[in-house]
């Protein structure tokens, strides 16, 4: 290939992924919208996903269809259910439970934890040269992890009161659910000898998730009654917005230059867009207020890491299949 399609498809990858930053967007945006509006934290949680499972069923014909997955499934059902469990559902109900306790952005500012989150995990998952954690990936993670703290502390005017701890913590645990859950669902197919790509591992955590979502929800009726039409309306943006249509385009933005570390880099450090599209959303959409002082000086903290994490993980990656796969794993669903 020529520097020139080179440059192009380098430059065409970071509009998409930036593009699809965008999008994951919705979930801090429109998850906050529905806190606003009164909405129930449980149905937030729990209408994305029934909403997204019979978009994926329409998507799947096109994406290397159900039929592998389902057989996937019946073959080790526990594997599925036990990450799924962990990787979409304790991920998200938390995630939906923090955003009634602050601005979007501060939500989106502390979820960036994700980027180190399957690193540090990484220990307790492998037994093999992919359990170590490379120091200077460490140490984009530390500059990340100090500036959602100068974030939330900013926000909090220089204390965190109750509240703010236990938001706090619950975007913490999300941010390490997600990619826990993603991870060790591709080892499990990596130990049964089972492929299935980006979005059949989706498709069939999504389908494996639903018995606890359907719990979630008989619960969720139980205390509050049905959600109201503009929850679920929030709730089906969230689905195809962040759900389908970014993971679709993050995982074609990666994929168009998985051996360009460099152009890999500059893909995954989009995603620290979006503290900025939160930011922006918010505050014109919502009336949030702009963060300021100290939590203004968090937020660019975390974005200087984010894009330093991704300079280090992207090389680390390059070349190496297993690794490549579990960059791209830990975002988008």
């Amino acid at each position: 290939m020529n520097p020139g399609s080179a440059r192009r498809i380098a430059l065409s990858a970071v509009a998409i992924a930036l593009l699809s930053a965008l999008f994951f967007t919705c979930t801090y945006v429109l998850n906050r919208a529905a806190a606003t509006a009164g909405g129930h934290w449980a149905w937030t949680a729990t209408l994305r996903y029934l909403i997204t499972l019979p978009i994926m069923v329409l998507v799947m014909p096109w994406q290397g269809g159900m039929k592998p997955v389902w057989r996937a499934i019946r073959a080790h059902p526990g594997p599925w259910l036990l990450w799924s469990g962990i990787g979409f559902v304790l991920f998200y109900v938390l995630l939906s439970y923090a955003a009634a306790s602050g601005p979007s952005w501060l939500v989106a500012g502390t979820f960036q934890l994700t980027v180190i989150a399957g690193m540090l995990c990484a220990p307790f998952l492998y037994r093999d040269a992919r359990a170590r954690i490379p120091l200077p990936a460490l140490a984009a993670g530390i500059v990340v992890i100090c500036g959602v703290l100068l974030m939330q502390v900013g926000y909090g005017g220089g204390r965190l009161d109750r509240d703010a701890w236990i938001a706090l913590f619950a975007v913490a645990v999300s941010a390490f659910a997600y990619p826990l859950g993603n991870r060790g669902l591709l080892l499990h197919l990596e130990r049964v000898g089972v492929e299935l790509n980006a979005t059949q591992r989706v498709f069939g955590m999504t389908l494996a998730s639903q018995p606890l979502w359907w719990a979630i929800a008989a619960v969720a009726f139980a205390t509050t009654g049905s959600p109201p039409a503009g929850q679920v309306l929030l709730a089906a943006g969230v689905a195809l917005g962040a759900g389908v249509i970014a993971t679709v385009l993050f995982f074609q933005a990666t994929g168009m230059v998985r051996n360009d570390p460099t152009a890999l880099a500059a893909a995954e450090a989009m995603q620290a867009a979006e503290i900025l599209f939160a930011t922006l959303i918010g505050v014109l959409w919502l009336g949030e207020a702009w963060p300021q002082g100290r939590a203004l000086w968090g937020a660019a903290i975390v974005i200087a890491g984010i894009v330093a994490f991704s300079i280090v993980a992207s090389r680390a990656a390059a070349g190496d299949r297993h690794a490549t796969q579990e960059l791209r794993g830990d975002r988008g669903a």
